[in-house]
């Protein structure tokens, strides 16, 4: 069982350097063009289902990207981390320290910490092991998610710094689903 993981082309937050979050934008021109390139690649996958995140900038993305037609299933446990108040403000400092720091215990309004959205992850990849156990399975979801699935499959590095081990726009990554 193969899972593959694509990350949403780029919006005008990610142009801009600020926090998105569950904010539901779409992608933009840029974003367009880089989906439509994965589209080449993930038309060659064996792809069963495609599960997606109910968000515009997912949603957009996955109808770029399938052109096989395969069937697509959302899910909203595959949103992006809620970043609160943070969300639509400029990156700063606090991103690289705090923000993916899997042991920050930094206050912020509304903020998801890491730990619950890796929980959310690991057990919405717990169910589609059992659920579709031999499909291969494609999710079209954030950056944040796309770091709870390679910690699936990873260990957390002893100082709890995360922010290395996004996804680029588009980008995508394969993992091997064992029983």
């Amino acid at each position: 069982m193969k899972l593959y993981v694509v990350r949403h082309g780029q919006t005008n937050c990610n142009k801009e350097n600020k926090y998105n979050g569950t904010l539901d934008e779409d992608i933009n021109e840029v974003g367009i063009e880089q989906a439509k390139k994965v589209s080449e690649q993930v038309k060659s996958l064996d792809i069963d289902l495609i599960i997606c995140s109910p968000l515009l900038r997912t949603r957009h993305t996955c109808e770029i990207i399938n052109k096989n037609n395969i069937p697509v299933i959302y899910d909203e446990r595959l949103e992006e981390r809620n970043c609160g108040k943070l969300t639509n403000e400029d990156l700063g400092e606090f991103y690289y320290t705090d923000y993916w720091n899997y042991y920050s215990t930094a206050s912020v309004d509304g903020l998801e910490s890491i730990p619950d959205l890796f929980k959310r992850v690991r057990n919405f990849i717990d169910e589609i092991k059992e659920k579709y156990k031999g499909k291969n399975i494609l999710l079209v979801t954030h950056g944040g998610v796309s770091r709870g699935v390679y910690f699936y499959f990873n260990e957390i590095p002893k100082d709890g710094m995360l922010h290395n081990f996004g996804t680029t726009n588009c980008g995508i990554k394969e993992y091997e689903l064992n029983d």
